[in-house]
């Protein structure tokens, strides 16, 4: 799909600016070498820290009549961005924001995240992204500046950005026509594509 227009959809949908490494990560194509002689990559996340990074991004997108964040291999994506993609100093801060998130369940009596009841959780997540959302329009930010997110902001960019760029995302919850048919002008959506969003407008050059 045109990733100009999956960091429009995504930028829509945080209601705001998309951070600079999630831009630099689409535009330049991500991939892994697939050289033989290419090095084991090493993952940031070790299985403690999988778990509730999994668990959020499903809380972000949940399994409806369509996939889920991790049915995609949304938190891999994370795990691969964060590793190839992010400067030490966001992959720390996130992983720091993390560990802040799974203490805060400890505190509820817990031994973490992942053990707490699935209401609890979503309750967490809520609480923790509400108190993000108001910190970050309290931040001053300068012309060009690009958001320093905290870790729950940061995981829901990542997991709207890998959704909605993974196949199911961009044809299932919305429409794509790889190549676009006869021109209709001035229909109702819901005569456009069963009333879903474009994932590419069409006619843009791939």
């Amino acid at each position: 799909m045109n990733r100009r227009e999956a960091l429009k959809q995504v930028a829509f949908l945080m209601g705001g600016a998309v951070s600079a490494y999630s831009i630099l990560g689409i535009e330049t194509g991500y991939c892994a070498d697939a050289s033989p002689k290419a090095p084991a990559r090493t993952s940031i996340f070790n299985v403690s820290q999988m778990q509730p990074v999994s668990r959020v991004a499903d809380i972000i997108i949940p399994r409806t009549d369509t996939p889920g964040a991790t049915d995609v291999g949304v938190p891999g994506f994370i795990d691969l961005m964060l590793g190839d993609v992010y400067p030490k100093r966001d992959r720390d801060r996130y992983l720091a924001g993390l560990a802040e998130f799974d203490a805060a369940a400890r505190s509820e009596g817990q031994s973490g995240f992942a053990s707490l009841k699935p209401a609890q959780q979503v309750e967490l997540v809520k609480k923790f992204h509400a108190a993000a959302v108001v910190e970050e329009r309290r931040r001053p930010r300068g012309k060009g500046d690009h958001p320093q997110r905290p870790f729950i902001l940061m995981t829901k960019e990542l997991t709207l950005l890998g959704f909605f760029t993974s196949q199911v995302g961009a044809t299932q919850v919305l429409q794509y026509a790889a190549v676009p048919g006869s021109w209709h002008a001035c229909i109702p959506l819901a005569q456009a594509g069963n009333g879903k969003s474009w994932a590419v407008e069409p006619g843009i050059e791939f």
